[in-house]
This record gives structure tokens, sequence and C-alpha cells, in this order.
């Protein structure tokens, strides 16, 4: 799993332990509106394309740069699917990091560009349908977002909120 500068050194001061991390995930859809899904070379799962936001970077920029790493593919963002989180969107790596992600679903229109996995962090690219999604390892996390990026169809979703003050 490459990381960036910035969380190599935040990691060298906090370990391990769970940081809480603003991400992306990138939604493209073919002729027949299945989505292109990636399988995570450190996890074996299959996912969206995506990944943490850098320190000042725009979130829509993060999503066209982690695009592109992970599949030769240029996109151009046009609209917000959804932003997610929860427990369900920690994460776990092989190395012993804990990640929790704040995740902001943008649908992406290619441009430009060849599919093809980048060997590091991705092994395999393909377009799936919503029937598919039963035959696929998936995280948690994907099996939340996933159904809404097929039903997604103009207003953006979010998690409804649950926190109330304490009584008195």
């Amino acid at each position: 799993m490459p990381i960036s500068d910035y969380l190599r050194g935040l990691r060298a001061k906090v370990g391990h332990d769970l940081l809480l991390m603003p991400s992306v995930t990138v939604m493209v859809y073919d002729e027949q509106g299945r989505i292109l899904l990636v399988k995570d070379a450190d996890t074996q799962v299959w996912v969206a394309p995506g990944g943490s936001i850098d320190p000042h970077e725009l979130p829509a920029d993060a999503a066209v740069r982690e695009m592109w790493e992970e599949t030769g593919l240029l996109v151009t963002p046009t609209r917000i699917i959804g932003v997610y989180s929860g427990s369900d969107f920690q994460v776990n790596y092989s190395n012993g990091d804990a990640v929790c992600y704040v995740m902001t679903m943008f649908e992406c229109r290619i441009v430009e560009g060849e599919m093809q996995p980048d060997g590091i962090e991705t092994l395999e690219i393909g377009y799936f349908s919503e029937a598919d999604l039963a035959t696929l390892k998936l995280p948690a996390w994907a099996k939340i977002v996933l159904p809404d990026a097929f039903r997604a169809k103009g207003q953006a979703y979010f998690q409804a909120a649950k926190w109330k003050p304490l009584a008195d």
C-alpha cells in the first residue's frame, strides 16, 4: 500500500493507531450501467477506485488522481453521489495501520486513457452489474456504498444523523 509523505510522517508519530482520514471513491459507469471496480492488491477484495485526500488537495482532484494512479484512466467528476463514514468504514491494513475513512463518493466520466491495473495497488479491473456484487469478495464499506451507486440518480446521499444530546 503506497502512502503519501504526509501520511508516512504522521504514522512515524502515531504508529499504527486509528486515524480519521478524508477520502474519495470514484464511480464510473459503462454503457450498460455497470460500475468499474478494482481488485485491491493488499486485501484481495474488490473496491471502487479511490484513496486518501492529501493536505491542501481538493477532493475532486484527489478523485481524478486516484483514478489515474489505480486504473490509467483520466476522469472528470460530474457530481457527488454521497458522503459516508462510521464503523463499517474502518480499514485495518496488513501492515497494522488502522484507518476510519470519511468517504466522498464522486460519479465521474472517463475523458481518456487506457484501462490497466497499476500492479501496486490494483491487480485487476472490471465492470460489474448490481447482480454481480453477490459473487464478489467485498469489504463491509463497499456493501454499503455500491448499492447506492446503482440507485443514485440525482440527489446526493448521506447517512442520517443519529447523535442526540445527553439528557440532563
